[in-house]
C-alpha cells in the first residue's frame, strides 16, 4: 500500500488516465476515453477537433433523446403506502405528502438525470450526500476508480470550488484540525491559483478564470487505519488494519514548484454512500454498453460518407474549362468576360467545360441510409416512435404493432431503472420522508376523480351516521328516503368544491408506521392511440345514461383522458 493519501491520489489518477483495463483477450477499455468519446459524439464534435470544416451528421443524439423519453418515468408512478393491514387507510396521506415533497425537492429532475447518465454512458452512479435528495455523480468528475467494477475499490471525485463555496463547507467540518485537517480553509485559499483545470479526462488543460478555484479531491475507500492518524514516519506492519475512510484533500505548489498535499477533512466512513446501476452490463468493465457507444460505428461511417459527399459537392461546384486554343488559353481567367462577348478560337479547338458531375454520390447516400437504419435498429428507434412518417403503403395495424414492439427493449431497461430507484428510496429517501412526515403538515393537494369519490364515499357514510344519531337522540324518526336524499346532498356539496383540497397531517399521526414503495411502470408505454380507441369502445358499451357519476363510466372516462 502507498505510504500516504497524497501519493495514493497521484498514482491512481495517473493510472486512471493512462492505463486501460483488459476486458478479454484482445479487447482493452479505458473509462476516461469512453466518457470523453461519448461526450464528443453526443455533442457533434470530432475527436480530432472541428477546425477543418468537416460535416458531422449527428445520428446519436436523436436516438438518445428517444431513449430518455422511452425509459424514463414520472414521480406520479412512484407510490408510497403504509405496509400495515390495519393502518393501510393512511396510505392516502403518505401518497399525497410524497407528491408535495417530490415537487419541492425536484425528484423529477433527479430521475431525468439518472436516466440520462444510464443511457449515455452505460451506467449511473448515485451518491448519498446526506441531503434530502441523492446526487447523480457526473462521471466526468471521477478522478479515478476501479475500471473493472466501480464499487469494488476506492472512488475519488475531483471538485472545483470557488472561494465562497469552499468557505461554506466549514459547516461540515472542513478545515477543522480536530477532524484531521492539516490547515484551515483560509490557508488553502491563499495557496491556490487563478485557473480552473479541465475535467480529469483532459489532463494538462487549464481555463483561466476571473476568480480563484480550488481543486478538491473527495476520496472514499478502505485504507490502512494509520492514514487517519497522519503519521508520515509510520512503518507498515503485517498486522495492518484496513477500515473504510473518507479523505478531503487538495494540492498546492511550493517554492520548488512541487505538488504538496493539503488535507481539509478525514474520518471513518460507516456506510457505503454510492449505488451504481449498469446498463447492458459487460463483464470486466465498470460501465455497461452505453447508448452512445453502441452507435459509435454507425456515426463514424456516416461521417466518413458525409465528408466524401462534401468533397464531391465542392468539386462539382467548380466550373473548370478546357481548350487547346492558345488564343483563349492565354486569357487564363474568364471571370471578367462581358455578356455576349465573342471569343475566338482556332479551328477544331473550342472552349468546353470539364465534366465534374459526382456520379458516385448515390453510392455514398445509399451507404449513409444503410448506416442510419443500422443505428435505429441498434437503438430500437423505429420511424413511428421517432415521430416520423411511416413508409408509404404501411398498414395502420402493422404500424401499430411495430410501435408497440419497439418499446419492448425500452420497457426492459426501464424495469431495471425502477428496481434501482426502489432500492434508493428504501435505503436513503423513505427514512428521510418518514422523519419529516411525523411533524405537523398542512398542504394543498390535487386529487383525481377516484380519490375524490373515495373521500366522498367515506364522508357520506360519516355524515349520514351522524344525522341518524342526532335524530335518534332527539327522539325524531328518519326515513330511508330522507337519509338517501341527505347522502346525495353531502356528496354534491363536497364534489362541487373542486379537486384542490388542503390536507392536514397531525403531529405524530404517522409515527413508526412502516412505509413501503411501489413503482408502477407496467404498461406505461403502451400504444396510447390503440388504448384510447379500445377504451372508447368500452365506454360506448357501458353508457346507458349521460351521467358521469356512474363509477364504472367515471373510471373508464378517466383512463381515456390519461391515455389521450
Amino acid at each position: 500500500m502507498t505510504q500516504n493519501i497524497y501519493a495514493f491520489v497521484k498514482t491512481e489518477e495517473n493510472s486512471y488516465q493512462t492505463l486501460p483495463t483488459p476486458v478479454i483477450e484482445g479487447y482493452e477499455w479505458k473509462m476516461v476515453d469512453h466518457i470523453k468519446k461519448t461526450i464528443f459524439y453526443k455533442n457533434s464534435q470530432f475527436m480530432t477537433g472541428n477546425s477543418d470544416s468537416k460535416p458531422f451528421k449527428n445520428i446519436i443524439r436523436p436516438i438518445l433523446n428517444l431513449q430518455y423519453r422511452a425509459e424514463g418515468f414520472d414521480v406520479k408512478d412512484i407510490l408510497l403506502y403504509i405496509n400495515d393491514a390495519y393502518k393501510y387507510f393512511k396510505s392516502f396521506l403518505v401518497k399525497k405528502f410524497h407528491e408535495k415533497w417530490a415537487r419541492e425537492n425536484k425528484i423529477d429532475t433527479f430521475i431525468d438525470e439518472l436516466v440520462e447518465s444510464y443511457v449515455d454512458f452505460g451506467g449511473a452512479l448515485v451518491k448519498d450526500t446526506g441531503e434530502i435528495k441523492p446526487e447523480i455523480v457526473p462521471l466526468q468528475r471521477i478522478a479515478f476508480c476501479d475500471q473493472t467494477d466501480i464499487l469494488s475499490g476506492p472512488i475519488a471525485e475531483k471538485h472545483y470550488f470557488s472561494v465562497e463555496q469552499l468557505r461554506d463547507m466549514a459547516d461540515k467540518g472542513w478545515g477543522d484540525t480536530k477532524k484531521g485537517a492539516t490547515g484551515t480553509i483560509e490557508e488553502l485559499i491563499k495557496l491556490c491559483e487563478d485557473y480552473k483545470k479541465e475535467p480529469s479526462n483532459s489532463p494538462g488543460k487549464v481555463a483561466r478564470t476571473p476568480s480563484k478555484y480550488i481543486e478538491i479531491y473527495e476520496v472514499h475507500g478502505t485504507f490502512p487505519d494509520w492514514w487517519l492518524e497522519g503519521n508520515e514516519n509510520y512503518e507498515p506492519s503485517e498486522e495492518e488494519n484496513f477500515i473504510p475512510q473518507i479523505h478531503i484533500c487538495s494540492f498546492y505548489k511550493n517554492q520548488n514548484d512541487e505538488k504538496v498535499g493539503f488535507t481539509l477533512f478525514k474520518s471513518k466512513e460507516n456506510k457505503q454512500i454510492y449505488k451504481f446501476l449498469s446498463r447492458d452490463k459487460i463483464y470486466g468493465r465498470a460501465l455497461g454498453l452505453g447508448g452512445a457507444e453502441e452507435l459509435f460505428q454507425p456515426q463514424i461511417w456516416i461521417n466518413y460518407d458525409m465528408i466524401r459527399i462534401k468533397e464531391m459537392l465542392d468539386a462539382a461546384s467548380k466550373v473548370i474549362l478546357q481548350t487547346a486554343s492558345p488564343t483563349i488559353a492565354g486569357k487564363q481567367n474568364l471571370q471578367n468576360v462581358d455578356n455576349l462577348q465573342i471569343l475566338e478560337h482556332e479551328e477544331g479547338k473550342p472552349l468546353s467545360q470539364v465534366d465534374t458531375l459526382p456520379r458516385s454520390m448515390g453510392l455514398f447516400e445509399r451507404s449513409t441510409r444503410e448506416w442510419e437504419d443500422n443505428a435505429r435498429l441498434i437503438g430500437a428507434a423505429t420511424e413511428s416512435i421517432l415521430g416520423e412518417q411511416p413508409s408509404a403503403g404501411t398498414p395502420f395495424k402493422l404500424q401499430e404493432l411495430i410501435t408497440a414492439e419497439s418499446h419492448s427493449l425500452h420497457e426492459y431497461r426501464k424495469g431495471k431503472l425502477a428496481i434501482f430507484l426502489d432500492e434508493i428510496y428504501q435505503d436513503w429517501i423513505i427514512p428521510k420522508i418518514a422523519k419529516e412526515i411525523t411533524k405537523k403538515q398542512e398542504f394543498l393537494a390535487n386529487l383525481d376523480l377516484s380519490e375524490l369519490q373515495a373521500i366522498a364515499d367515506n364522508l357520506v357514510i360519516l355524515e349520514s351516521n351522524k344525522l341518524v344519531k342526532e335524530r335518534i337522540l332527539s327522539g325524531e324518526f328518519t326515513s330511508n328516503e330522507e337519509i338517501e336524499q341527505y347522502k346525495i346532498q353531502v356528496r354534491e356539496e363536497f364534489m362541487k368544491k373542486g379537486n384542490k383540497r388542503f390536507i392536514q397531517i397531525l403531529e405524530g399521526e404517522l409515527k413508526d408506521l412502516p412505509i413501503s414503495i411501489e413503482i408502477n411502470i407496467a404498461g406505461k408505454q403502451k400504444y396510447l392511440a390503440s388504448m384510447t380507441d379500445k377504451m372508447v369502445n368500452v365506454l360506448r358499451q357501458i353508457i346507458q345514461a349521460p351521467q358521469i357519476d356512474d363509477p364504472r363510466m367515471a373510471k373508464v372516462f378517466n383512463e381515456i383522458l390519461e391515455y389521450s
